[in-house]
């Protein structure tokens, strides 16, 4: 599952590279603001993933103890 949200936060950023390039290229302050706003949150939700990972990961070496 999580493999699968890397890969949906990696598509969400693509979109908002896009969006960005897409406002830069045309004049549209807006879209270039959207898409950056896209690629702040794929990141984060990219972090916030690798954080659900790490504290999986400590808490199956509790169980283990």
């Amino acid at each position: 599952m999580a493999e699968d949200n890397k890969i949906e936060n990696g598509a969400e950023n693509l979109a908002g590279k896009a969006k960005e390039f897409g406002g830069k290229v045309t004049g549209d302050s807006h879209l270039e603001a959207e898409g950056k706003t896209d690629q702040v949150k794929a990141g984060i939700k990219d972090k916030v993933e690798d954080i659900k990972g790490a504290v999986s990961g400590v808490t199956d070496s509790l169980k283990k103890d």
